[in-house]
């Protein structure tokens, strides 16, 4: 009797780099979801570790499909030609650290997925799962607390790649593809294309994320060059983040992150550019922290859960709901973005000097 194959509802898109020392386990953590049939297609860039061997030793072993496609190197190319190979009706877009401790994670985030859209008449909504970085022996930092309540909130700058991206065909084809000219920011623009166009929803189904690149290269120094590149990106630098190598280096081949050259090129690319430029470069600094200043109220909310020990998600914002209706207008008025520039300034010449004298 012949046995058709079944429909694939859900695609897995994952872009690889030399994840040989993880990959088995990642695939192992795919099998073990239940529920919904779903095909993986690993995206590899070039990897140089026996990565794509690897791969292909395992593919027998697990029981949904596999496909594994040689791309250009960097994220979004990846991911866009894994779109283009996919053939579910939904695309999960997927870091390859990433994990999930309910076995019931691809369906009932595609059953909340397709309820959302029933509920709205319309297709325009992508969803994101909810943040948690993997525990490790003794007590989990603030930081990492901070983090996972802010990539719950729906704003602008707080939805990236390491939730996960679950998306329809249909509605990825208009707030696709993921720009290729982008070095690291490939899935905040798109978050926020997704936001312009359509909406977000939140996903009650945990995602796991790896914190091995902030243990190899220090949780403050990531922290820190995130933001620097945020900041960048949100005012239109993508010249100075391509002027700056080693942003991102292969999770195999990290090590301890030194600021200090990333500082001092910044430094020297602001001040090769004209005096005008310059100015207008602060002052867009200044607009985005200063658009960014409800992080302080939302940081004292976190700090007060944290001490009571309250489950991420579940803790009450009484600061951020206050900042919200009383003094986020304000933040955002021209003055305050002037204010903003010149602290931010005097923040970064510090920093410079800082980094300097510690070798940081």
């Amino acid at each position: 009797m012949h046995t058709s194959e079944p429909t694939i509802n859900l695609s897995l898109i994952i872009p690889i780099l030399n994840e040989a020392e993880g990959i088995e386990a990642f695939l192992k953590g795919l099998a073990a979801q239940q529920g919904v049939s779903f095909q993986a297609i690993l995206c590899d860039g070039g990897s140089t570790d026996g990565t794509v061997q690897r791969v292909s030793d395992l593919i027998s072993d697990v029981p949904f499909s596999v496909m594994l496609i040689q791309t250009e190197k960097g994220r979004a190319q990846q991911m866009n030609a894994g779109a283009r190979e996919a053939t579910g009706e939904y695309l999960l877009f997927l870091h390859a650290d990433s994990s999930f401790p309910d076995s019931c994670a691809f369906a009932n985030a595609l059953s909340f997925l397709r309820q959302t859209e029933w509920s709205t008449g319309g297709e325009c909504t992508a969803a994101r799962f909810s943040l948690r970085f993997q525990e490790r022996a003794g007590s989990m930092p603030f930081s990492y607390y901070f983090a996972e309540g802010k990539a719950r909130l729906d704003r602008t700058g707080c939805t990236h790649g390491d939730q996960g991206f679950l998306v329809s065909r249909r509605f990825f084809a208009v707030a696709g593809p993921f720009d290729q000219s982008c070095l690291a920011m490939e899935d905040t623009r798109f978050a926020e294309t997704v936001r312009s166009v359509g909406s977000w929803v939140l996903l009650p189904v945990e995602l796991v994320t790896s914190v091995r690149r902030f243990e190899t290269e220090g949780l403050l120094e990531r922290v820190v060059l995130n933001m620097i590149l945020m900041t960048l990106d949100a005012v239109g630098r993508e010249d100075f983040i391509r002027d700056m190598p080693g942003i991102y280096a292969t999770q195999s081949l990290a090590g301890r992150l030194r600021l200090f050259p990333f500082l001092d090129r910044i430094r020297l690319l602001i001040k090769g550019l004209p005096y005008m430029a310059r100015m207008r470069f602060w002052f867009s600094v200044g607009h985005y922290v200063s658009m960014n200043a409800w992080q302080i109220a939302f940081y004292l909310d976190m700090c007060k859960n944290f001490r009571s020990e309250v489950p991420v998600g579940q803790g009450k914002t009484p600061c951020l709901e206050f900042f919200e209706r009383r003094w986020e207008t304000f933040f955002r008025t021209r003055p305050m973005a002037l204010f903003a520039a010149g602290l931010t300034y005097v923040s970064f010449r510090g920093a410079c000097l800082l980094a300097r004298l510690r070798d940081w």
